[in-house]
């Protein structure tokens, strides 16, 4: 997500808070957000909030706290009114919201990254949705590279096979540089995965090219670790020119910063969420729709 985008999908997002002033604490509604974060039925969203709410007891935070649900009167074309159904989110129950809601939506990086950090302030945002972006690549070439290891093993490769052909991939999509090589370059210890340490564009491309493998010896039902080989290889390699006509070469990227680093710091801003975020206001007190506005 680009700045622009950052930047309004931001003021999207503060047009719709409210302000408790005697609870002193921020909340949406539900209705208000879905849109937001890209969903068109009330239906779809109401069972990510309830996901969220499971997530919330889970992790041992008192569901009422952060999400109460309340009824709206809504006008009709006819200019009669009736009630629908909708919920009071604190900021941490927006954030579990996001996290429960479909990863495919771009609006979901962003919510969870605006809901996760207090300030909210868009340099810290867009900080954190490239975090986010890097951290998922990450997962997504570790379920491809896991999806290649079961591919080929059913093909009569074992784990050592698997092994140099994922090196040699490696060598053809850093121009002639081997994984070890790789690896001084950018200063990564031999224990570690050259991967953890490589930024989000050059983890996409090492993605892209195992899913291309991945695919075809599916399809053509690959066997035995030379055809294999030969295969991956190639996919790289077609990486590597379509990166390099943009004038991209990916040995030549600069490392980025450990990816377990980033995860913790990810897993310790969201222990802060839930007490950073206040509680609800009890049921007696009254809400009105337009506080903070």
């Amino acid at each position: 997500m680009d700045k622009k985008r950052v930047e309004s999908t931001k003021q999207q997002f503060d047009l719709i808070v409210h302000n408790h002033e005697e609870a002193k604490v921020e909340y949406w509604f539900a209705r208000e957000l879905m849109p937001l974060l890209g969903y068109e039925r009330w239906e779809n969203f109401d069972k990510t909030i309830i996901r969220a709410m499971e997530s919330c007891e889970t992790s041992g935070v008192e569901v009422s706290d952060h999400f109460r649900e309340v009824t709206k009167m809504v006008s009709l074309g006819s200019g009669s009114k009736r009630s629908v159904k909708d919920y009071m989110l604190t900021r941490y129950a927006c954030y579990l919201v996001a996290q429960n809601g479909d990863p495919k939506k771009e609006e979901i990086a962003f919510a969870q990254s605006y809901f996760a950090l207090q300030t909210r302030k868009q340099e810290l945002i867009e900080e954190r949705i490239s975090l986010i972006e890097r951290t998922e690549a990450r997962g997504r070439l570790r379920e491809s590279e896991k999806r290649l290891s079961q591919n080929i093993y059913e093909r009569g490769v074992d784990d050592a096979g698997f092994s140099r052909i994922r090196s040699k991939g490696d060598r053809a999509l850093f121009g002639g540089h081997s994984t070890q090589e790789m690896k001084f370059r950018l200063g990564v210890k031999d224990t570690r995965p050259l991967a953890d340490f490589l930024p989000t564009l050059t983890i996409a491309a090492k993605n892209l090219a195992t899913e291309m493998t991945n695919y075809n010896v599916e399809e053509k039902d690959l066997q035995g670790e030379g055809s294999i080989t030969g295969e991956h290889i190639q996919n790289n390699l077609s990486v590597r020119e379509m990166l390099g006509k943009r004038g991209i070469k990916p040995e030549n990227l600069p490392p980025a910063e450990d990816i377990k680093k980033l995860e913790r710091r990810v897993k310790s801003q969201e222990k802060k969420i839930a007490a950073q975020s206040g509680k609800l206001p009890t049921p007696a007190e009254k809400v009105d729709s337009n506080d903070g506005k």
